[in-house]
């Protein structure tokens, strides 16, 4: 069920920077919890970053740690995800998605957020 809405993807050459930004048009909302997650052609989706918006904590997966910072501006519940040190193995479409009820799993799975965009191409090549 799609509600948010991402914007920022596009081509970008290795060692490019992007930042997708995601909103919740129409709606006011108090979201527990924040993520960004991407699917590759052929793979499953998968967690990419996420934050926790009662103590501020983020968390990243391995292969983002470092290169990636993911924020939310407190006013409007704008999620950013920058990207920086873009390399080909993170092309794959990028979904915002948010927890606003009480939901099943952990801060890194699927199931844990009930909100979800539609999804934004990220393309890294030369």
């Amino acid at each position: 069920q799609e509600q948010l809405t991402e914007s920022g993807g596009g081509l970008v050459q290795p060692g490019g920077a992007l930042r997708l930004s995601c909103v919740a048009p129409g709606r006011s909302f108090t979201p527990y919890a924040m993520g960004w997650f991407r699917q590759a052609p052929g793979l499953e989706r998968e967690f990419v970053a996420n934050i926790n918006l009662l103590d501020d904590t983020t968390n990243y997966a391995d292969s983002v740690k470092g290169r990636f910072r993911i924020s939310v501006n407190s006013g409007d519940n704008t999620q950013y995800l920058q990207m920086n040190s873009l390399k080909p193995e993170d092309t794959a479409i990028y979904y915002c998605a948010a927890k606003t009820r009480p939901t099943s799993g952990t801060r890194s799975s699927i199931t844990y957020y009930d909100l979800w965009g539609q999804g934004t191409q990220v393309t890294v090549s030369s």
